[in-house]
């Protein structure tokens, strides 16, 4: 795949946000297994600013680091040699049911939220240095209740 870069820092923030609303609002993206995942306008704060400490969580920081592979996302939600995991809830301290993270090139990350069979909703992207903390998560299982097998209905 071309997972193609843009060169984030010298564009407005107006224009990257209509590449997010223009690239990911209007359609949902069908991934290589036939989830329809949606993405809003609202959603580009959370997935485009950085806090400006990890204690503070503030997303305080426009990141251009993330924005400048604001195509990947796409890329890595078509992509079948993306390696699937599940989501882990740092906070309750157990893996999430319904969230499914794919890990691309370079260790790029993309988490989405199943909100029904074969429908998702995306929660975030990220580039991680260290990724060995998400490749020990279980095997993403294909099986569950948001995937559709040969024997099941898709409602």
């Amino acid at each position: 795949m071309g997972y193609k870069k843009i060169k984030s820092y010298i564009m407005p923030e107006k224009d990257l946000r209509m590449i997010w609303e223009t690239e990911y609002c209007v359609q949902p993206i069908v991934t290589f297994d036939n989830v329809v995942v949606r993405c809003y306008p609202d959603q580009f704060d959370h997935i485009f600013y950085e806090s400006s400490s990890r204690s503070v969580k503030d997303k305080a920081i426009l990141s251009y680091n993330r924005l400048e592979k604001i195509y990947w996302i796409r890329e890595a939600l078509l992509d079948p040699t993306a390696i699937l995991k599940m989501g882990w809830d740092a906070k309750n301290k157990r893996y999430f049911d319904d969230r499914r993270v794919a890990v691309i090139k370079d260790n790029f990350v993309v988490v989405i939220r199943f909100t029904g069979k074969l429908k998702a909703k995306i929660v975030t992207a990220y580039q991680k240095e260290d990724i060995q903390n998400v490749l020990a998560c279980p095997d993403f299982d294909k099986n569950s209740n948001w995937v559709k097998t040969n024997d099941q209905d898709c409602a």
